[in-house]
């Protein structure tokens, strides 16, 4: 059996080198779209691995951004990796044992961890939150979501995956500094407000004055997000902040008769 693995990058330098590296040897096909607005040296370190393939791409949303990716790839099980993520060594040679073997499930989960202002996050419900992806992709595909794009039964979007699960840690390095956070989180709470409208979602101002305030108390609380010291207390609050500026952003196209 063998493995293509579809990256998206936009102004990874930093982190693309890492990613790139630690799939040698355990994914046979590497496939890296590269957003044509990417100002910094993305494309020069992706050249440094001869064997990786790339395209330069004009945007078209997370969703149909990684369609097209996998539609390139020449073999049937994809792994799915983002720019900022790294295998350990340890889901390196998991992977390799897997490629020996008789699947028994059409995909799979990994534990990842999440590297958040300068230190590994243990809790909040970051860790170990297990993410979908690797799939074959003869039965499972991309949802259409524009934000936490998920995967889905081929054919049948509305039908639960059931997955398998291996141990291997993937390595998200997230957020190294303040400034990182806040550049995104103006896209993605956009693009997740625009999704709640998409689906139907009808503002309720309990959605300002409790989603938040729960979503503190779990994170903080309920998933010992405490234990995670300044960095833990930071996340929470961040969280709560997300969530209330998308329902903010909500409420404004609501208000104003957006579509």
């Amino acid at each position: 059996m063998k493995i293509s693995s579809v990256i998206i990058a936009k102004n990874e330098e930093k982190n693309i080198f890492k990613c790139l590296k630690s799939q040698a040897g355990c994914i046979d096909e590497i496939i890296v779209l590269v957003d044509n607005l990417t100002t910094d040296k993305t494309i020069e370190i992706i050249k440094s691995f001869p064997s990786v393939k790339y395209e330069s791409i004009d945007w078209q949303g997370y969703s149909k951004t990684k369609k097209y990716g996998i539609s390139l790839c020449s073999n049937n099980w994809i792994f799915w990796i983002d720019a900022d993520e790294a295998l350990t060594e340890d889901l390196s040679e998991e992977i390799k044992r897997f490629k020996n073997s008789k699947p028994a499930f059409y995909s799979y989960t990994f534990p990842r961890k999440a590297f958040f202002l300068g230190k590994w996050i243990k809790h909040s419900g970051w860790y170990p939150a297990r993410v979908t992806r690797l799939f074959d992709r003869n039965f499972i595909d991309v949802s259409e979501d524009e934000v936490h794009e998920h995967l889905v039964v081929k054919g049948k979007p509305g039908l639960k995956v059931k997955s398998g699960a291996l141990n291997g840690n993937i390595e998200h390095y997230t957020d190294p500094d303040i400034n990182h956070y806040f550049l995104k989180f103006n896209n993605y709470t956009t693009l997740a407000a625009e999704e709640l409208a998409r689906k139907g979602k009808k503002f309720r101002k309990t959605d300002l004055l409790l989603r938040p305030f729960w979503l503190f108390i779990k994170m903080y609380i309920i998933k010992l997000g405490f234990l995670d010291g300044t960095e833990g207390f930071i996340l929470a609050v961040f969280s709560s902040a997300y969530v209330f500026t998308k329902y903010c952003k909500l409420w404004e196209w609501t208000r104003i008769g957006r579509d």
